[in-house]
């Protein structure tokens, strides 16, 4: 199981990301429209650099629902690879089975 502290940390950064999205949307299409004048494109990427770092989309970072594992993550799935064979050696997969030999 991984830190709370770790997993809280990325649901605030989930939640932040959504709450600036549409801001940061905007602020990118403005600077990256080359119809516009240099002096507003500018300004758009200054106010675009005051936003707050957490609300962007790269920041998130993929964990396991199930253990909260950041690695070895299955995006299909929403779980790490440990907690898929745990989960598959106990039959709560459907049509997953467990190969041993």
């Amino acid at each position: 199981m991984a830190k709370k502290s770790a997993v809280n940390r990325n649901e605030m950064v989930r939640k932040l990301v959504k709450q600036f999205a549409a801001k940061r949307e905007a602020l990118k299409a403005i600077a990256n429209d080359e119809s516009l004048p240099l002096e507003e494109r500018f300004e758009a990427r200054l106010k675009l650099a005051e936003l707050p770092r957490n609300s962007s989309k790269t920041r998130i970072r993929n964990r396991c629902e199930v253990t909260g594992r950041p690695r070895a993550y299955y995006r299909k799935l929403r779980m790490s690879r440990i907690a898929l064979r745990d989960l598959g050696s106990m039959g709560q997969i459907p049509g997953l089975v467990k190969s041993s030999w």
